[in-house]
């Protein structure tokens, strides 16, 4: 049987974006349904680390909504914190000869510059910071402000504090627009929601759920891995990643792309990254990437040569051509907002990217400025003349 329902705004997506988008709408006095195509963080939020970093993002509109995020997971740490495992402990980036050194201290001052707080490590203090990495490394940068929550926990956390009206399992087939072509809810197999504004949280399925809304937005899955060891004691204090990472996370290319991320967890087991490929949807175990991982990780812990792994799993980063979510109203459909495109950045973005769409739900003047994100940057491609 079918069913219509009405409410102010319909979230698309039950991930972290789609919890905190729910969250700050709500909080600021809106009726808020959530509606997702599977379980709650049935997606990138289920494969992710729950990383909330700044030492991975240069001085621009990335790292202006990543501190305010974190001020914000701050606060709902405050509420939260044991419910969602946050973590505050800091972040290491480690370089592996001493031109990454160069390179990576000289980021880190322009990050201090935009407001970031960074500790430079030299070679002889690193293993004091982290006992167990592997001598002879040049140097490093500690950022303090860098946390960790466990991701799912979170999400489903976010949803309940939100009140929202959660409907899983109901994929949107459709986005809703009147004859003048302003939103007005989603269509789903059991019923329709009505509602003047729809968010698409969607994840790596948020071009997709652009183009139910004729609207072009080309977010595309970038696949990654994750080795979880067996339960191990504590042995690394910091999230921990080879300085490449960063170019790794800014790259354009579709082949397989790997720098070593390594951290421990409140349960033991030490969880190993990081790899981006753009190979569709594929789950496929891709025995390369999982091998480059492994060996990435032993080269800065030793230790970690003798650990077995227990299991490993995939997932897809929503990447977006130029780096930058989408974030804000699309023009080219008035009622419709977009959060989605963060990459690997997501949960950490959350809050800010919730925030941010709740102020424009509600008329008010955004900050950080939103231009940067707009969803119609990308013009639609053209279709090539047949031959």
């Amino acid at each position: 049987m079918s069913e219509s329902l009405t409410c102010d705004v319909v979230v698309v997506g039950a991930g972290m974006t789609g919890a905190a988008c729910a969250l700050y709408a709500a909080r600021a006095g809106l009726d808020v349904t959530v509606v997702d195509r599977g379980p709650v963080a049935g997606g990138t939020t289920g494969a992710g680390e729950g990383n909330l970093l700044v030492s991975d993002k240069a001085p621009g509109p990335e790292l202006d909504l990543a501190l305010l995020s974190l001020r914000l997971w701050a606060e709902l740490a405050a509420l939260h914190g044991p419910e969602v495992e946050y973590d505050a402990k800091g972040g290491l980036v480690v370089a592996e000869t001493p031109e990454a050194y160069d390179g990576l201290r000289a980021f880190a001052d322009a990050q201090r510059a935009a407001g970031v707080t960074v500790e430079p490590v030299p070679a002889d203090r690193l293993r004091d910071v982290e006992p167990r990495l592997a001598p002879g490394l040049p140097g490093g940068v500690r950022y303090p402000q860098d946390a960790q929550v466990m991701p799912a926990l979170a999400a489903a956390h976010l949803l309940r504090a939100s009140g929202a009206r959660l409907l899983t399992g109901r994929e949107v087939t459709r986005v809703l627009r009147a004859r003048d072509g302003t939103v007005r809810g989603v269509r789903t197999p059991r019923g329709d929601v009505h509602a003047p504004a729809v968010v698409n949280a969607a994840g790596t399925w948020g071009g997709e759920l652009a183009a139910r809304a004729d609207v072009f937005l080309p977010v595309m899955p970038r696949r990654g891995f994750v080795l979880v060891t067996e339960p191990l004691p504590p042995r690394i204090r910091h999230k921990v990643y080879a300085a490449d990472y960063v170019a790794d996370v800014a790259g354009d290319t579709a082949d397989l792309l790997t720098s070593p991320v390594v951290e421990g967890t409140a349960a033991g087991p030490v969880l190993i990254g990081a790899g981006r490929e753009r190979v569709g949807f594929d789950r496929s175990l891709s025995l390369r990437a999982v091998r480059a991982l492994a060996a990435g990780a032993a080269r800065l812990f030793p230790f970690l040569s003798e650990a077995r792994v227990l299991r490993t799993y995939a997932g897809f980063r929503p990447y977006l051509p130029d780096h930058l979510p989408a974030i804000g109203p699309d023009p080219r459909a008035p009622g419709l907002f977009h959060a989605c495109g963060h990459e690997g950045a997501g949960i950490g973005l959350a809050p800010g990217t919730g925030l941010l769409i709740a102020r424009a739900l509600t008329g008010e003047a955004p900050e950080p400025a939103l231009a940067p994100f707009r969803p119609d940057r990308f013009p639609r491609p053209t279709k090539e003349a047949p031959r």
